[in-house]
């Protein structure tokens, strides 16, 4: 039988949805200053969590949402204030009746706000629409009956298109009563400003390289003896880890290094290159240029920090030995990383032949090899 539920825009292809994650590791002083605010009685209508994609923000919204089903709409300290301890942390029983419903995205006083389907193309939309935060309105309406407090998590505020700003904006500046509102966001920058002006930020970190280990571990994954260097490739960003072991990235990026390590294999090239296209290489081929992006970072980076500590492959630091030297060296791998940014950007906006695209981006990273003095 044909499954044919919509995928979720807000779940990283072979990991658990956010708000079924039973642990939010790494992020405790987010956690710690969110729950400071609540004991305190200081509690602000709107949160933006902030920080590197896919290091646990979204988690760290649906563990405030649980903790805020649950918890006294008056704030800590039970209905008269005195009543009950401060709570010592957000965690929430599974068994929790509210728990159960946010699993099951039922619970009434809970709106998720996201990119919708789109039932004519049969795929998600590219972004939110002002559709969705228009039917907020609807939300509090109905719960307001309810009592208790009310809770919005729009993940993420980095997608809602320009109506669906304005209109999330009008909401923040006229908050209803005990209601919280929970942004998610992966580029601040690019949210208007008088969005960023109405929220209290919480920033979280990226993982190190325990930490990402552990995260990858309850989301089904176990990078084994290779977790160091997929540390070092993922920036501490779990969803970054997830999606370099579902691609083979790991192999991707050793086959960069070795590539560079001596003369041009014109074969080894071709077929790195070849790997890329195809109707269903389309995931692989993004996240090769990522890695060739990333493949002349840290070369610049080695140019004037000296070469890694932690290699993504084996023989990388040697090669940025080899390769960037000193500080002019490094100055031209970045220039090139620009330029093969923008090359990357302009062949997949004309939809230019993939293989041909690497080739042209590994024929050019040859070329200014061999002008690296000796």
């Amino acid at each position: 039988m044909i499954d044919e539920t919509p995928p979720e825009p807000d779940r990283a292809p072979g990991a658990p949805h956010p708000r079924e994650t039973a642990r939010l590791i790494g992020q405790d002083r987010a956690e710690a200053a969110f729950l400071d605010a609540y004991t305190s009685g200081h509690l602000h209508h709107a949160w933006l969590i902030t920080g590197p994609e896919g290091v646990g923000k979204a988690t760290l919204a649906w563990r405030i949402a649980r903790f805020l089903l649950t918890a006294p709409a008056g704030g800590a300290g039970g209905l008269f204030g005195d009543e009950a301890p401060d709570p010592a942390s957000l965690d929430v029983p599974d068994e929790h009746p509210v728990a159960h419903r946010l699993r099951a995205l039922s619970e009434p006083r809970l709106a998720l706000v996201r990119r919708p389907w789109d039932e004519k193309a049969e795929r998600l939309r590219s972004e939110i629409t002002v559709a969705e935060v228009r039917a907020l309105k609807h939300f509090f309406e109905l719960s307001a009956a309810d009592g208790g407090r009310r809770v919005v998590i729009v993940d993420s505020a980095d997608e809602l298109n320009r109506n669906a700003a304005n209109a999330l904006l009008k909401q923040l500046e006229e908050p209803p009563r005990d209601s919280v509102l929970l942004l998610i966001s992966h580029q601040p920058a690019r949210l208007l400003p008088t969005i960023l002006s109405r929220c209290r930020t919480l920033r979280c970190r990226a993982l190190d390289a325990g930490q990402m280990a552990e995260a990858l571990a309850q989301a089904g994954s176990d990078p084994g003896p290779d977790a160091p260097a997929l540390a070092a490739l993922a920036g501490g960003s779990v969803g970054a880890a997830k999606r370099i072991l579902s691609l083979d990235g790991l192999g991707i990026y050793a086959e960069l290094v070795a590539l560079f390590s001596g003369p041009l294999d014109r074969p080894r090239a071709l077929k790195l290159a070849d790997s890329a296209a195809g109707r269903n290489a389309a995931n692989r081929l993004d996240l090769m240029l990522d890695l060739i992006d990333l493949f002349l970072a840290r070369l610049a980076r080695a140019g004037v920090a000296g070469p890694t500590d932690l290699q993504a492959a084996p023989g990388e630091a040697r090669l940025q030995q080899a390769l960037a030297p000193d500080a002019a060296a490094a100055r031209a791998w970045a220039s090139l990383a620009q330029e093969l940014g923008a090359r990357a950007r302009h062949g997949r906006a004309v939809n230019l032949d993939p293989a041909a695209l690497i080739l042209d981006m590994v024929l050019k990273i040859h070329q200014t090899a061999g002008k690296v003095p000796a």
